[in-house]
């Protein structure tokens, strides 16, 4: 059946007390990431967003994005388990932020994470409440390339692949000019540059967890059609939102990254 539970997960919680010393829970290498984004009517989202958070609006549109990309060398707690070292993700998210004060974070809401490994899945429900699925995966990325690519515009092919049960769904994109920063303001930027992540909780809280990573360079890129029947796969709201033109599609080179313990927010 198409993956279209979009309610918060109902897993117990590892959370660490506010005023603990930060912990990293996981590292790795996210590379190769395809983002594609599309403008969606905030109203549709008012319901999924968190409890202390809202809608992080850019040029007053609020966005979704379909990401694909590489796990590379992941280990959590510091300990690399075999066979969930290198993997790929496909997730559904939109974007928030929250006012602390004078500061503004600005965080990453997902409606749904797919992953290939079962364990990987049941690890991040259990820690961070995530709505994960485990479902058979597949790539088609040149990581040396992506990774060695000079600044010439040399293209490159993604696709991130799932099997659902009415078979293979997925995302493909095609780079085009040559990787550089994205531009300063740009949609690109907005889209790549959150740095927190917020989820539900079964009690009607929100857990708060950082993400650290360099910025990235990024191509921009041409969505290409979906593989099998994407916008129904998520189901509704979904359908109408992914079904049309895409605002904008880019990849990203990436980096390592840490994510940080979860705590609670007021």
């Amino acid at each position: 059946m198409p993956a279209t539970d979009t309610t918060p997960c109902t897993s117990p919680v590892n959370v660490t007390p506010v005023a603990a010393s930060r912990q990293v829970f996981l590292s790795a290498r996210w590379q190769a990431l395809a983002m594609i984004n599309f403008a969606i009517d905030p109203d549709l989202l008012k319901p999924l967003v968190p409890r202390g958070t809202e809608l992080d609006f850019f040029r007053g549109v609020v966005y979704v994005s379909v990401v694909g990309f590489l796990f590379r060398q992941t280990k959590l707690l510091g300990c690399a388990v075999p066979w969930h070292i290198d993997f790929e993700e496909v997730n559904l998210r939109f974007y928030v932020q929250r006012s602390i004060g004078r500061e503004v974070r600005r965080g990453v809401c997902f409606v749904r994470e797919l992953v290939p490994r079962r364990s990987i899945a049941t690890v991040a429900r259990w820690c961070y409440n995530e709505p994960y699925l485990s479902l058979p995966m597949r790539n088609q990325v040149d990581l040396a390339a992506i990774t060695t690519s000079p600044a010439t515009d040399q293209s490159h092919h993604l696709a991130y692949d799932w099997k659902s049960a009415t078979g293979w769904c997925g995302l493909q994109v095609k780079t085009c000019g040559v990787k550089q920063p994205p531009a300063a303001g740009s949609l690109e930027e907005f889209i790549a540059e959150h740095y927190w992540g917020y989820c539900r909780q079964r009690n009607g809280g929100t857990i708060e967890y950082e993400v650290q990573h360099p910025p990235w360079n990024v191509w921009q890129a041409e969505q290409l059609p979906w593989l099998g029947d994407v916008p129904h796969f998520y189901g509704e709201p979904w359908v109408q939102t992914l079904s049309g033109q895409a605002s904008s599609a880019f990849v990203a080179d990436g980096s390592a990254v840490q994510v940080f313990r979860p705590t609670r927010i007021a």
